[in-house]
C-alpha cells in the first residue's frame, strides 16, 4: 500500500532529510586515502546521535549507522575497519535518519585520489541519472517514466544498470510501496505519481554487467563481473504543481 503523506508528514520527513544532507557535508571531506569505512561509520553516528536522530539502517539491523560501499561494491556495505580508503576507489554511502519517526535517505558516490576518466564519466552520468530520474517523478506522470529516465542516460552513455534493486517509497518507514525500478519493465504495477508520493530515487550503475552477486555477510552486493559502480539517492517530495528534492541543502 502506497502511503501519501500529510504536510505535517511531509514537513517531519524534510526535517530529517535536511539533517542527512547536513551530515554529508560534513563528512564527505572526511573521505580521503588511508580513512577506514568504521571510521566514517563513527563520524556518521555521532552525528546522528547528537542531533537527537537514530540510524535509520539499525531499524534493518543492518550491522553500521552507513552502508559504505567500495568499487565493485554497489550497496549495503558493511563499514569495516579493515576497509580503508585507498587512491583511486570510489566509495559509495548510504545513509538514512530516524529523526522523531521520520525518515530520510539518500546516497552519495565520491572518488578517492585519482580516477580514470571513464570512472568519474561513470559517477557524472549516475549523478546525471538521478537528476533525469527526479525531472521525471511529476504528478501526473508514471512511476515507469522515472525508470525510463534513468535507464536511457545509463544505456546511452555505455553503462550497466542494477535490476534488482531500486529506489522506493520512504518517509515514515524504511522501504515503502512503490518500488521505483532504474529499468522499464512490463511487470508489477505501475502507478500514477500523485501529490503526498515520497520517493527515495536512487541509481545503481556498474561499469560493466547488470548482474550482481551477493557476499557471505548476507548484506554486501557487488558486480558479478567485478567491475566498479556507483550510486547516488534523493529522497524527494510530490506536490501538485512540483517535486521538492528534499535530501539537498
Amino acid at each position: 500500500m502506497i502511503r501519501i503523506k500529510n504536510e505535517k508528514q511531509i514537513d517531519g520527513i524534510r526535517k530529517s532529510c535536511k539533517l542527512l544532507a547536513a551530515l554529508y557535508e560534513e563528512i564527505l571531506p572526511a573521505v580521503k586515502e588511508g580513512v577506514s569505512a568504521a571510521e566514517i561509520d563513527r563520524l556518521c553516528k555521532s552525528f546522528i546521535q547528537s542531533r537527537g536522530g537514530v540510524p535509520a539502517w539499525y531499524a534493518e539491523n543492518f550491522p553500521g549507522a552507513a552502508c559504505i560501499s567500495v568499487n565493485e561494491e554497489i550497496i549495503h556495505g558493511i563499514p569495516h575497519k579493515r576497509k580503508v580508503f585507498r587512491s583511486g576507489d570510489l566509495v559509495s554511502l548510504d545513509i538514512g535518519i530516524d529523526l522523531g519517526g521520520y525518515i530520510s535517505d539518500s546516497a552519495k558516490t565520491v572518488a578517492v585520489g585519482e580516477i580514470s576518466p571513464r570512472e568519474r564519466e561513470l559517477m557524472e552520468v549516475t549523478q546525471k541519472c538521478l537528476d533525469a530520474g527526479i525531472e521525471a517523478c511529476r504528478a501526473g506522470n508514471r512511476i515507469s517514466d522515472i525508470s525510463h529516465a534513468v535507464f536511457n542516460t545509463a544505456r546511452a552513455a555505455g553503462f550497466g544498470v542494477v535490476y534488482e534493486y531500486c529506489g522506493h517509497g520512504v518517509g515514515l518507514s524504511v522501504h515503502e510501496d512503490p518500488n521505483v525500478p532504474n529499468f522499464p519493465s512490463k511487470r508489477g504495477p505501475n502507478h500514477r505519481i500523485v501529490p503526498g508520493m515520497v520517493l527515495a530515487i536512487e541509481p545503481m550503475l556498474t561499469m560493466g554487467t547488470d548482474d550482481v552477486d551477493h557476499l557471505n555477510d548476507n548484506w554486501t552486493v557487488v558486480t558479478a563481473d567485478g567491475t566498479k559502480a556507483c550510486h547516488f539517492e534523493h529522497t524527494v517530495a510530490v506536490f501538485a504543481g512540483h517535486t521538492e528534492i528534499l535530501t539537498a541543502l
